[in-house]
């Protein structure tokens, strides 16, 4: 259920920001990768044979920073050096990866990989949409994740901006990559990014000006007239959906960032604002535990024998927001909504050792008395 923006500021400080959903604790932490760092893709493990086939190897050119997950040493969200940013999001029914076969071994990654994939080798969307040097230059196949899902390969699409604003959103569906320019910044989740982007035909009556009264009935027929008002502000706004569902959400999530966006009144100043600014926008999307649940049935047995039924609360663990041109990457936690920050311009002092630096992200929230 996660949700991507991207905002402008007037000084051209663009901002890539996003929410992360679940409906368990994915355990992320801040991780900081090192220029240099060597990395060997994943390929699909059918047999004993199979097993001993290496993925792509590389040595990261770029330093980068920002969220894991499920204890893995790989980006899910996060910008290098240069200012290109990432977002991985959860594809499902959607995603059909790549054809494998093991002569392409050489230049195959995991679905997951693909993230730090790109944050390590290129400085902007020209060189990760080049032909033969970017991202159609490798194979992604369906790799399963243990750590996931046991049964199936993860289902991600993603997210890509550089320092410039430009966007574009990668997809693997039916056996094929798909490179979607974004002009608009956003990404939700399901169906295809080309089907969200044709949804939005069906909303082009939404005004961020409230609706002006209509008159009905007539005076000079002798029955009267009647005046429709509204019943309070935002009444341009009547009929924009506001479910959890993907393209509801990619709606609003379009609708919010370009209120303040291009000729604005209210357009950020500079990053700083409109890093903040995007918390703001964001709040519409945060998700308390309760109001979005799945129930599986699962074999563990209740003491009467019977199969347990196990209730997942789709809710939002972590939201994020980057300064592309800064490097900086700000975030805050379901437990914790207290922006804290990481400044990947200290990256000598972070990638210091050559290895992979690993800060926890846990803690509660600090409650101060004021009186």
């Amino acid at each position: 259920m996660c949700t991507g923006i991207r905002l402008k500021a007037k000084d051209g400080t663009a901002v890539h920001a996003r929410t992360l959903e679940f409906g368990v604790d994915i355990h992320s932490d801040i991780i900081v990768i090192p220029e240099g760092y060597e990395r060997v893709g994943s390929t699909p493990k059918k047999s004993e044979k199979d097993r001993a086939l290496l993925g792509k190897s590389w040595k990261s050119k770029y330093a980068s920073v920002g969220m894991s997950a499920l204890g893995l040493d790989v980006i899910v969200d996060g910008v290098n050096e240069k200012g290109l940013a990432i977002g991985l999001f959860y594809f499902p029914g959607t995603a059909g990866y790549m054809k494998y076969n093991s002569s392409d071994a050489a230049k195959t990654i995991g679905p997951w990989e693909v993230g730090s994939f790109l944050l390590e080798n290129y400085a902007n969307i020209k060189e990760v949409k080049d032909i033969d040097t970017g991202i159609c230059s490798i194979v992604v196949p369906p790799v399963i994740l243990e750590k996931f899902n046991p049964k199936e390969a993860p289902p991600v699409h993603f997210v890509v901006s550089d320092k410039t604003g430009q966007s574009v959103v990668i997809e693997y569906v039916d056996g094929k990559v798909n490179i979607h320019d974004n002009p608009l910044g956003v990404i939700t989740n399901s169906p295809a990014f080309d089907w969200h982007m044709t949804n939005l035909r069906n909303y082009l009556n939404f005004s961020f000006t409230n609706a002006a009264p209509m008159v009905l009935g007539s005076k000079e027929e002798g029955l009267g007239e009647v005046v429709l008002t509204q019943f309070g502000q935002g009444s341009g706004m009547v009929g924009i959906p506001g479910d959890f569902t993907p393209p509801s959400r990619f709606i609003r999530a379009v609708a919010y960032s370009q209120s303040v966006s291009n000729d604005s009144p209210f357009r950020a100043e500079t990053g700083e604002e409109a890093v903040l600014q995007a918390f703001h926008l964001l709040n519409n999307f945060d998700i308390p535990k309760g109001v979005a649940l799945d129930r599986h049935e699962v074999e563990k047995k209740t003491a009467q024998g019977n199969s347990a039924h196990v209730v997942h609360a789709d809710y939002t663990l972590w939201t994020s927001a980057v300064n592309l041109v800064e490097q900086k990457y700000y975030f805050r936690t379901y437990d914790n909504s207290q922006i804290r920050m990481i400044d990947l311009n200290a990256k000598k002092e972070l990638a210091l050792e050559k290895k992979i630096k690993r800060i926890s992200i846990s803690g509660k929230e600090a409650i101060q008395q004021i009186n």
